[in-house]
């Protein structure tokens, strides 16, 4: 199964962001961009791809570590950015050292478990919003738009282990699926 690890954000924050992003869509050259579904936005912490199931008993136990090990920390969301020509993301502020530290430890579990987590890259919160259709599009009007944006903050206090169920339809636009397989709270109490 395809999974990762991610921190979800409340709805309270997903509706604030939802319409931010519905002034964003009305934007010129909008309509040529793949935008994220609102159900789907997460903060991936660690990706882990195709995965044995014998191997997610392990992987389990080991985030579930994770999890203890780190304390809840408060987050919100807040500006935007673009990775190149290939999507539009919004960043988040508040303990971003311990979301690092949580990153760094689900990667790690994936590690330990004998799961192949690709090359190691510093962490950089980030939030999906929109991607290129084709080739390379300006995200640059959208970040300016997002410049001023800062999100409500919350505690995030539990970390989730997702299955992303790849599109098999052939239907253009059409997204993966997202399931939350397992959650563990934050902290010596989760």
């Amino acid at each position: 199964m395809r999974l990762f690890a991610a921190v979800l954000p409340p709805p309270d924050a997903i509706r604030e962001l939802a319409s931010v992003v519905h002034e964003l869509e009305g934007m010129p050259g909008a309509r040529g961009l793949r935008w994220t579904e609102r159900p789907a936005w997460h903060f991936t912490l660690a990706f882990y791809g195709e995965v044995a199931e014998d191997v997610v008993p392990d992987l389990s136990e080991r985030l579930s570590r994770a999890a203890r090990r780190t304390e809840p920390f408060p987050l919100s969301l807040c500006r935007g950015g673009h990775f190149g020509g290939r999507a539009l993301w919004v960043g988040a502020s508040g303990d971003v050292a311990a979301m690092r530290l949580l990153a760094d430890r689900a990667e790690s579990a994936g590690r330990k478990a004998g799961v192949e987590t690709g090359e190691h890259r510093r962490y950089r919160p980030h939030l999906t919003l929109a991607r290129s259709n084709r080739g390379s599009a300006d995200f640059r009007p959208y970040v300016t738009a997002l410049d001023a944006f800062v999100g409500q903050e919350w505690t995030v206090d539990e970390l989730c282990l997702v299955r992303s169920r790849l599109p098999r339809s052939g239907v253009a636009g059409e997204q993966p699926r997202h399931e939350t397989v397992e959650r563990w709270g934050l902290g010596a109490d989760g």
